[in-house]
């Protein structure tokens, strides 16, 4: 799909793209970890989301039910997008890696590098999401500099290229170390400036109006 497509895709466009998509994710075996898995886990949320998140890669309950975030670290996520006054459906939520790594370790390296670019940057593409907010190190590890930590540079947006990369702690670490949860929660609150401050530049484009076309002098 070229740029220009992209550009003038309506939300029915998107959905359709997004689907197209996750059709072919279910089949994929371009890498071996598509030998262990129940289903695979394209994504799941709003095709024309402001917001993505990128988590790292599915664990057992979403590798049973084939959707992002269903287990423990979900039900939390869930609770977070709540405090925001937000729900599931108003986002978009995906992986960097589509299918469970077997025993739930990290993703290599190798699946990253051919997952990344065969799905995850198309469903960017499509959904174009005006704050990608990465949970965990792996996904932020696709935007953020190479010896950057999330202890050190959770919370703290990135402005690029018409976009806010937001880092955040991964859910299940939130989980396994209680003491992160208020920090997690503050790091989330503050997404709500960031959505004022999207919306605010959304505006600002919808005010301005295009110069009207020249007026041909008539000779007569």
């Amino acid at each position: 799909m070229s740029e220009q497509d992209q550009q003038t895709m309506n939300f029915e466009d998107r959905r359709a793209a997004l689907e197209k998509i996750a059709g072919e994710i279910r089949v994929c075996e371009k890498c071996p970890l598509h030998s262990g898995r129940t289903k695979a886990v394209p994504g799941a949320g709003r095709a024309d989301a402001d917001i993505m998140f990128i988590g790292e890669a599915p664990g057992y309950h979403e590798d049973q039910q084939g959707l992002p975030f269903v287990g423990a670290s979900g039900k939390y996520l869930g609770e977070l997008l709540g405090k925001i006054n937000l729900s599931r459906a108003d986002v978009f939520i995906t992986n960097v890696v589509k299918c469970r790594p077997p025993g739930n370790r990290d993703p290599l390296p190798g699946e990253i590098d051919t997952c990344m670019p065969a799905y995850l940057q198309q469903q960017i593409d499509i959904v174009k999401p005006k704050i990608i907010a990465t949970l965990g190190r792996f996904s932020m590890a696709l935007f953020f500099p190479k010896n950057a930590r999330i202890s050190k540079i959770h919370g703290e947006p990135l402005r690029q290229d018409g976009r806010i990369y937001y880092p955040l702690f991964h859910p299940a670490a939130v989980l396994r170390n209680p003491n992160l949860r208020p920090v997690m929660e503050e790091d989330f609150k503050r997404m709500l400036a960031l959505i004022q401050e999207v919306e605010e530049v959304s505006d600002e484009g919808r005010d301005e109006q295009p110069p009207p076309p020249p007026k041909q002098l008539s000779l007569f």
